[in-house]
């Protein structure tokens, strides 16, 4: 059980609070590519980390993020004007580039004014079918990470992204919690027998131990997770990696989540799958994936979990059942919900839009939880007892989840060889006594 002033601080996300203040240090998936406009498109409003933003693409194309205040007197720039350089504000047409250059004060004689000038835009980068930013202080910008996959073309890659309607962290708990996949996901699991696809040959193997050997240790980067589970004479060792502050490798190797806070009760839960030699990013392959997972346009759709119906009556709520079909469930189907999507995504949004820790009893197959709100804390406490955030400063290339087959005396770590632990110890997160 986690002290609510820990909770709080490990949760919420906004202008001024620890967590919001290392998210702001790190480069942020803010939407995927295709759902940016085509170049000289209208702009699109964009809400992260409880502040509201506008994305679009001038007449070349290039990515820009802008504040959603007009530096001038504060009218949304959503109504601005697109126009092949940038884009106008309608109230007194001032005009800004993507890279925040003031192009035109029409409502200012001095010509040289626009010039001591600079709009509220902030550094951008697209890569890997996501449009990425930074908004923290510019003097303290990291490098760009280069996650393996970033360059992979469209077409051997999947971009995914599914909006739940609860914290940042309770999403990623179920990334780092191997036990739940045999009984939550146990007739999704039940469809991966004989299965063609990749997903399905790496995740067969779970549906048959619930209560795998569970380790976690912490590293430079977060921490490495591990399930170990019997395979004959030898052992399965699945690795995840949670980076903080928002990502993981999944142990499938061909991976990656990416969970951003929209703002405290509301998160981006973003997925890539790639893969250097098959097409997948091409059909028929790309839709048999999602459809698979429950990422596919239809079923999030129907359970309320794309930007354009979270807010909708289908949204999954204690009022809907969180879309549980109980006719399905009596007729074998476990859980009675749609997919692996829809299953994690009702378990999270189901414990309170930002849950109160306080009230959990952990186990030891909650190892990996532990470590996560260590982890998550200890970024709050080192960036303000510091001013530094060294996770930054990771080489991300060489981040990887993974799962194979180890001796029986074998240490799972040698299947990560970048597994060093963190320069900086990791404390405990207080708790509330038992």
């Amino acid at each position: 059980m986690l002290k609510a002033q820990d909770n709080e601080l490990m949760c919420r996300v906004g202008p001024g609070t620890g967590m919001g203040d290392v998210m702001r240090r790190t480069w942020l998936p803010a939407l995927q590519s295709s759902e940016l406009p085509e170049a000289g498109g209208d702009p699109k409003g964009v809400e992260l980390l409880g502040q509201r933003f506008v994305a679009w693409r001038d007449g070349a194309g290039r990515p820009g993020f802008f504040d959603e205040a007009c530096l001038h007197r504060g009218s949304s720039m959503l109504l601005a004007r697109a126009e092949p350089e940038g884009l106008r504000c309608i109230y007194h047409g001032w005009k800004f580039a993507v890279d925040g250059a003031v192009l035109d004060t029409p409502n200012v004689a001095d010509p040289k004014f626009k010039e001591r000038i600079r709009g509220r835009t902030y550094p951008v980068r697209e890569a890997g079918g996501l449009i990425w930013v930074y908004l923290g202080p510019k003097e303290h910008e990291p490098e760009f990470p280069r996650w393996p996959w970033m360059d992979v073309d469209a077409a051997h890659r999947i971009n995914a992204v599914a909006v739940e309607n609860c914290n940042f962290v309770q999403v990623i708990e179920g990334l780092v919690d191997s036990s739940h996949l045999t009984l939550l996901h146990a007739s999704g699991l039940a469809k991966t027998n004989g299965s063609d696809m990749d997903f399905a040959k790496k995740t067969s193997h779970m549906q048959f131990d619930a209560s795998p050997q569970i380790e976690a240790e912490e590293t430079e980067f977060g921490f490495h997770y591990v399930a170990i589970r019997p395979a004959g004479d030898k052992r399965m060792a699945r690795i995840a990696s949670f980076i903080a502050p928002c990502f993981v490798a999944n142990p499938n190797g061909d991976l990656f989540f990416a969970v951003v806070p929209v703002n405290d009760e509301r998160c981006n839960f973003y997925h890539v799958w790639w893969n250097t030699e098959k097409r997948i990013g091409e059909e028929p392959l790309r839709s048999q994936q999602l459809a698979f997972v429950g990422l596919d346009d239809a079923t999030l759709s129907a359970y309320g979990m794309t930007a354009d119906t979270c807010d909708g009556p289908n949204k999954q709520s204690w009022a809907n059942g969180y879309g549980q079909d109980r006719a399905l469930q009596r007729a074998g189907h476990f859980t009675g919900l749609a997919s692996f999507s829809q299953e994690d995504a009702a378990c999270s949004i189901s414990s309170g839009a930002l849950r109160d820790r306080s009230r959990e009893m952990l186990s030891t197959a909650d190892i990996a939880i532990t470590r996560l709100y260590r982890s998550l804390l200890n970024c709050v406490r080192v960036l303000r007892e510091t001013n530094e955030l060294p996770v930054v400063r990771v080489d991300t290339a060489q981040i990887i989840g993974i799962s194979a087959e180890i001796e029986t005396e074998q240490p799972w770590q040698s299947l990560v060889p970048n597994h060093r632990p963190p320069a900086v110890p990791q404390s405990e997160p207080a708790r509330t006594a038992n």
